[in-house]
C-alpha cells in the first residue's frame, strides 16, 4: 500500500500549558501528511473535501514537547468500498511516540457515503 512521512517541529500552537503537545496536534500532522500523500499521487486538491473523518484514534507512548522535532509516516491500511483507514507513527529520535489510525469516508454532494472512484483505489492499493 501506499505510504507518505513527513517532518514537522513541535509548535508553541501544539502544546497545552505544560509544555507538552496538546491531544490533537497529531491529527493535524496526520492531516497534513495525508494531503501530501494525495498531492504525490496527482488527487485534485478540490477533491479533498469530499472525504471527511468518520473515525480517529492515537495511542501516545512518550512525551513530546516544544520544539522537538518528528517524523509522521503514514500508510494506507485498507480502502474500502467508500472508506479508506490510514495508520500512522509519529517519530521521534527513532522511536514511535504516537501510533494512531483514521478512516475516511468518501461522500456525495448530500454527505451520504458513496463508492470511492476505481483510479482513486487503484492508486492507494499500490
Amino acid at each position: 500500500m501506499v505510504e507518505q512521512s513527513e517532518r514537522f517541529r513541535v509548535q508553541w500552537v501544539d502544546t497545552d500549558a505544560g509544555g507538552r503537545i496538546h491531544f490533537t496536534a497529531p491529527f493535524r500532522w496526520a492531516e497534513s501528511t495525508e494531503l501530501a500523500l494525495y498531492r504525490s499521487i496527482g488527487l485534485p486538491s478540490d477533491r479533498v473535501g469530499d472525504l471527511p473523518r468518520r473515525h480517529v484514534e492515537a495511542d501516545y507512548l512518550r512525551v513530546l514537547a516544544f520544539d522537538d522535532e518528528i517524523e509522521l509516516h503514514l500508510r494506507v491500511a485498507r480502502v474500502g468500498t467508500t472508506s479508506i483507514t490510514y495508520e500512522w507513527t509519529a517519530v521521534k529520535d527513532g522511536e514511535p511516540a504516537i501510533e494512531g489510525s483514521h478512516t475516511v469516508v468518501h461522500v456525495d454532494g448530500d454527505g451520504r457515503p458513496a463508492p470511492l472512484d476505481a483510479s482513486l483505489r487503484r492508486l492507494l492499493s499500490r
